[in-house]
């Protein structure tokens, strides 16, 4: 079972439709849910974050591989074709989330790094804020 949040999944769906006909790859962050406030076993993780597509592309230019995305633990991938599964042109992860045209909820699916689907749950939950503290 892979759990993201609502707004982390309607956040890479509108790049998806904004994206369209292009297709998009995002690398994704979790967080263990005893941070959230969610309804959910502790043990578990969370896809909160994203890290934005261009992040980073000069230093992927320079030494050829992405230094720029720590610790990714899933891709969120778009077919704009319409193939809602893990193909073997895709980046994958652990998890791959695929969506395809008309990028709806109902348009994603969750899959595993040999193509076996998992099953989606969605959070309604915030993740903590990393804010800077300057009381110091």
């Amino acid at each position: 079972m892979v759990h993201i949040t609502r707004a982390l999944l309607t956040a890479l769906l509108e790049l998806a439709e904004d994206r369209d006909p292009a297709s998009v790859t995002v690398s994704l962050a979790v967080t263990p849910a005893s941070e959230l406030d969610a309804a959910l076993p502790s043990d578990r993780v969370v896809f909160t974050d994203m890290y934005l597509p261009e992040t980073g592309g000069s230093v992927t230019a320079v030494f050829g591989m992405d230094l720029s995305t720590p610790g990714a633990a899933g891709r969120f991938i778009t077919h704009p074709d319409g193939t809602l599964a893990v193909t073997k042109a895709d980046d994958l992860h652990e998890v791959v989330f695929v969506a395809v045209p008309p990028y709806g909820i109902d348009d994603v699916r969750a899959f595993d790094r040999s193509g076996a689907g998992r099953s989606m749950v969605i959070v309604d939950a915030e993740p903590p804020s990393d804010g800077i503290d300057l009381s110091e």
